[in-house]
């Protein structure tokens, strides 16, 4: 072995990995990186025996179970999430987001707020900039705010945020944690180690029993649901505290019942943590901008409401979306589905969806699970299952796309389905209804 400075692996050459090898770089760390399109599992195993290696940066499409992970672990190279690497250079104070739904909107929020009153706010993390790269640019700001995927909470050994907070726990990944007792486990990770933590855990008050054993060891804990035991209560657009209303969301983005119980209400909790005006709040909250494909209104055609929620890559998320229309719902889904068991949403597809049209890897067993109970038509495209549902849609419902599912059988991501919805959508304002 060759006794020269300690270096570092980096596992992944996607932004990730290029993001953790320039910031180990500019601190004069010799880093080598990884990718199985230009090196082999025997590449990196020559590697750890001619090298000293003291961590391997672990980009988040490499699971713990990978042939090149079990290659490190041989080696007793400890694996340090890019995430952490990047937090553990910061200077300031972090926020960092999970759930199983609905994270980059209240990190954007978030962040918008931070900002709308004076401080200096990084945000990276899961949201698109790795956390390596926006820290290397300036480590010295007010706020990072991060989302957090379970991905990237699987490598994390000693990160703490300042505000762990967790908006949901929903089946989501199971395809990759296996189950979802190990998914919930993972994103305990959100409030630091269990050794020693300085995090403030937010977290639904629903959960809080799931994670007795990680809440022991943090800074203070802060509660939010619907239940009256909970320390911010979400109710009628309204948030409140001690039984007064705290933070006012009625016209806002926030208002939908499943995004006030959940975003909203820990979104105050965490504000109101800061002692800010939540005037304030309400007045930045006013004018904020939902993301593209998370439930985006695209308007009204021909007397039928047509909304793009092609970010709903899980079926906890479709239910969310179906729960949050008004009247009853023309659904597309499909694609290629995270989870076996598809029982828990076929109540709400009972009480809300008028028609359910599905296409993509998933159509058949969509079919199969839902269709003795909900209408059913099977699709070969995204495209037919639009022009079916232009037929059958009547004047004040809704036409959906929130596909439950991820995107890669027939799309190129999430972005390129909901870009051809809209396409869809334009095509039909344009032609009238046939």
């Amino acid at each position: 072995m060759n006794d020269s400075n300690p270096s570092s692996v980096i596992l992944g050459a996607g932004r990730s990995g290029l993001a953790a090898e320039a910031l180990l770089q500019s601190e004069k760390i010799m880093a080598s990186v990884f990718d199985e399109q230009t090196h082999t599992i025997q590449d990196l195993k020559d590697h750890c025996e001619e090298n000293v290696i003291d961590q391997a940066i672990v980009s988040p499409g490499f699971s713990l179970t990978h042939p090149w992970c079990d290659v490190l672990r041989q080696f007793s190279i400890p694996l340090c999430s890019e995430l952490e690497l990047g937090w553990s250079r910061f200077k300031g104070k972090t926020v960092a987001v999970t759930g199983s739904n609905g994270k980059s909107s209240v990190v954007k929020w978030i962040s918008e707020i931070l900002q709308s009153m004076g401080y200096e706010v990084l945000l990276g993390g899961n949201y698109g900039i790795p956390a390596s790269e926006v820290v290397m640019k300036n480590p010295n700001a007010d706020w990072l705010v991060l989302e957090v995927s379970s991905f990237q909470l699987e490598t994390v050994r000693e990160f703490s945020p300042t505000f762990g907070v967790l908006i949901n726990l929903l089946p989501n990944h199971l395809d990759r944690h296996g189950s979802i007792c190990a998914y919930m486990a993972i994103k305990g990770r959100i409030f630091g180690p269990s050794f020693s933590s300085e995090t403030n855990a937010i977290l639904p008050f629903d959960l809080m029993s799931c994670y007795e054993k990680e809440l022991q060891s943090v800074a203070s804990v802060l509660s939010f649901g619907t239940c009256s035991n909970a320390d911010y209560i979400a109710s009628n657009g309204v948030v409140k505290w001690q039984g007064q209303p705290l933070l006012d969301l009625r016209q806002t983005h926030f208002a939908v019942s499943h995004l006030l119980e959940s975003s909203g209400a820990a979104v105050a909790a965490f504000m109101h943590a800061l002692e800010v005006d939540m005037g304030e709040v309400r007045e930045a909250t006013l004018s904020f901008q939902g993301l593209a494909h998370r439930f985006e209104r695209l308007g009204i055609v021909h007397g039928i409401t047509c909304i793009n929620d092609s970010k709903a890559t899980n079926l906890a998320a479709m239910a969310a979306a179906v729960r949050s229309c008004d009247g009853k719902v023309h659904l597309l889904a499909g694609g290629l589905l995270k989870e076996s068991d598809l029982t828990f949403v076929k109540e709400i597809l009972v009480e809300q969806v008028s028609r359910l049209y599905v296409f993509g890897e998933s159509a058949f067993k969509m079919q199969t699970d839902w269709g003795d109970a909900v209408a059913c038509s099977f699709c070969s495209s995204l495209e037919e299952a639009f022009d079916l549902a232009c037929n059958e849609v009547s004047s004040g419902e809704t036409l959906l796309l929130s596909p439950g599912c991820a995107s890669f059988d027939q799309f190129s991501g999430f972005e390129d389905r909901g870009n051809q919805f809209r396409s869809l959508v334009s095509r039909w304002k344009e032609k009238g209804r046939s």
